[in-house]
């Protein structure tokens, strides 16, 4: 599964009232794992940039002068985001922008929401923790995940801090790594001189049963990712 955790900044609240995309952060996400093949852009936006919108995110028109308009990104930017579910907090926000966006150079333009899935993890936050804060430092807070860099709102900074927030609220990213770590531990019984006392039983895996107890966390650990991700929990699909 190819998922882009994906933010934007803007020259103001409300793309009805011609405000314009000013940077474009995105980090890719495969089988739940980081990849590093991220998407940074900055954007003139031929407009203002309301003080509001500076004052939280920091840039100006001036940074801006010698960068690309949407126009000539927007083709790199489509096929990056092409065949991915998009992750995005309060969704409605950006993609109401990224559509606006496309909208100016095609009248024609199919809304994102309907070429694909679209996560909004503002609403996953919400439904698992009612009543609380969720906002994405108080989600940082919540899991631990280290946002002291963010003085100021940046689109790859909050889509980096985004990604590692959905991967925690929904189970963690996969990186078992169980191949290198036997490859150190022969390497290390070989050094010591030990590998050739080991009893060919000792090489075969053990077989353990999970209890009834385990199977019942393991049950309402999976009702949990079902939950949160809209049900669309492929662990629970095969189980069945």
């Amino acid at each position: 599964m190819r998922q882009i955790v994906l933010d934007t900044e803007t020259t103001g609240l409300e793309h009805e009232q011609g405000h314009r995309i000013i940077e474009i952060g995105c980090v890719e996400v495969v089988n739940r794992r980081l990849t590093g093949n991220d998407l940074h852009l900055y954007l003139h936006p031929d407009r203002d940039i309301d003080e509001g919108a500076q004052a939280v995110h920091g840039i100006t028109l001036e940074f801006l002068a010698d960068k690309p308009r949407f126009s000539e990104v927007a083709q790199r930017f489509a096929d990056y985001i092409e065949g991915a579910e998009l992750v995005i907090h309060n969704a409605p926000f950006d993609l109401g922008f990224m559509n606006s966006e496309f909208r100016r150079l095609d009248t024609d333009h199919v809304k994102l929401e309907s070429r694909g899935p679209i996560i909004d993890t503002l609403t996953q936050a919400r439904q698992l923790y009612p009543g609380q804060r969720n906002s994405l430092d108080a989600l940082c807070k919540r899991f631990m995940i280290d946002n002291s860099n963010r003085e100021l709102h940046g689109a790859l900074l909050d889509a980096q801090l985004l990604a590692d927030v959905y991967l925690s609220m929904t189970g963690g990213q996969i990186d078992i790594g169980l191949a290198a770590d036997d490859e150190e531990k022969g390497n290390a019984l070989a050094s010591a001189g030990l590998a050739d006392h080991l009893s060919a039983s000792e090489h075969r895996p053990r077989v353990l049963r999970a209890t009834d107890d385990e199977n019942a966390v393991h049950a309402r650990y999976l009702e949990m990712l079902a939950k949160a991700s809209g049900d669309r929990c492929l662990w629970r699909t095969l189980e069945s």
